[in-house]
């Protein structure tokens, strides 16, 4: 375990806890070490780490939503854009939260169930990491562009076959759903499984180093935030600083040997690939059939297992084959992993098949971005239906690049000739030149499609998040 305070704008001071359970402290001028017991971190916080730590075991339920306060739980009140939870620090205690953490220097004094603290984000953050670093289980950071929140699941499934396993709920991926998961983690814990998703440079450094991760995965490096990230090239240099903080603390890296910016990356770490080459740790392939469903084929050593899995697209091969790697190195029985992998069922519009009366959909409507988006077409140009529709919706956060990308997709669907396409969205509006029915807002996307009253139909459905293509779903 390595926590490092800064004590100079020149010296660093170490922290290291030794085999003997003592802690071993240097800096420039001096080694020595300490019982643990004696020595203190002095954070974020008015009170020191290790007491604010005491009052978390007797009350390890963390919530941040006055909503969901119960007995034995702590209430952090973070900000947002538009609210200030240090507002409802009173409302948390008649809620039943037995402690409640603020950063509004106009707190009340005299409540000992109220903690006062410098940064109630910051806290939260630091608490998270002592108590990782405090259970030390192993940990597997999960980072990419697409895919990540189902290869997370994939990789928990399998894992789950053989030990209890903690994972990221949701999309609980970012600066506060980080430390809120490492939170959720107990003794009974063998593994932690921890998403990081990123829009901005830097940004999964700082997960990095609150989850401290052993192990780490990144799915693939795509065309999304563009307007956060600046460039493609941003995108790459902060997927990767998960690669960096494994190579600097002696982790491991599990890594797509087909991905040639990921190989490319410099980072001084141990490696486990996966891919389709021959001669590496886990190799697969693809296995054709009429299905829309992928089916795949993995090997290790020269011994193969076929997986019929429950997700839509064979853009999903890299994501199954990552996870039966880490089920392997894991230990997981390859019947094991078979069998998680070909029970897995994807929910919350990733990937998913819906059959309603009338049509067959494969909803993808969770998320979009440039890559994403034409991996899914390109996937579903080739399936071999007779009726095939798409309802795509605009791709957000992309910047000065939003024009071009969407473009690019209007110039596949023309190559594709779908035998229907509807769009949603301003700037697919804008671009169609009514070309293809397009609606730049969900409402209106609805009322065309019940008059449309398609049946026998395959259809993609596909867009970012806020276009709410979800809202078709009901009249198809």
């Amino acid at each position: 375990m390595y926590i490092h305070k800064r004590i100079s704008n020149r010296k660093k001071l170490t922290i290291n806890l030794v085999e003997s359970g003592e802690l071993k402290v240097e800096n420039d001028y001096f080694t020595k070490l300490f019982p643990l017991s004696t020595l203190h971190f002095q954070l974020s916080t008015n009170m020191k780490i290790t007491e604010l730590y005491k009052i978390y075991k007797q009350n390890p339920v963390i919530t941040t939503d006055t909503r969901k306060c119960v007995p034995y739980s702590m209430f952090f009140a973070l900000k947002g854009e538009n609210f200030d939870g240090n507002d409802y620090i009173e409302q948390a205690l008649e809620q039943g939260c037995a402690y409640v953490v603020g950063d509004n220097p106009e707190l009340p004094k005299n409540n000992h169930h109220i903690i006062p603290v410098k940064n109630v984000l910051h806290t939260l953050q630091e608490l998270a990491r002592f108590h990782r670093r405090t259970l030390q289980i192993p940990v597997i950071g999960i980072t990419g562009t697409n895919g990540k929140t189902t290869t997370k699941e994939l990789i928990a499934a399998v894992l789950s076959s053989k030990y209890n396993v903690l994972y990221t709920q949701g999309n609980l991926n970012n600066h506060i759903g980080v430390p809120l998961t490492l939170l959720s983690m107990t003794e009974k814990h063998d593994i932690a499984v921890i998403e990081m998703g990123a829009n901005h440079l830097g940004e999964i450094a700082e997960l990095a180093a609150i989850a401290e991760p052993n192990y780490g995965l990144i799915t693939n490096v795509g065309k999304a935030h563009l307007e956060g990230f600046g460039s493609f090239e941003n995108v790459i240099k902060t997927k990767s600083e998960l690669y960096h903080f494994l190579g600097k603390t002696g982790g491991k890296i599990f890594i797509n040997q087909d991905n040639p910016y990921l190989n490319a990356v410099p980072v001084d770490a141990e490696k486990t690939y996966y891919g389709t080459q021959p001669g590496i740790f886990i190799r697969g392939e693809i296995v054709e059939s009429d299905s829309p469903f992928l089916t795949l084929k993995w090997f290790i050593d020269q011994q193969g297992y076929e997986v019929k899995t429950q997700l839509i697209g064979n853009y999903n091969f890299e994501n199954v084959l990552a996870a039966a790697a880490i089920g392997t190195y894991f230990k997981v029985e390859p019947d094991k992993i078979c069998e998680a992998l070909t029970n897995y069922s994807p929910q919350n519009n990733r990937s998913q098949l819906l059959e309603t009366s009338k049509n067959h959909l494969i909803v993808d409507a969770y998320n979009a971005n440039p890559t994403s988006m034409l991996a899914s077409l390109e996937n579903f140009s080739k399936m071999r239906f007779s009726h095939k529709a798409v309802i795509l919706g605009d791709m957000k956060e992309l910047g000065k690049d939003s024009v071009s990308e969407h473009q690019k997709i209007l110039d596949f669907i023309d190559k594709a000739q779908f035998e229907k396409v509807f769009l949603c969205g301003e700037i697919f509006s804008d671009l169609s030149k009514n070309k293809y029915p397009s609606f730049p807002h969900v409402e209106q996307l609805v009322e065309d499609l019940k008059n449309e009253n398609l049946k026998e139909y395959y259809i993609l459905i596909k867009g970012s998040r806020g276009i709410k293509l979800e809202k078709v779903i009901d009249y198809l």
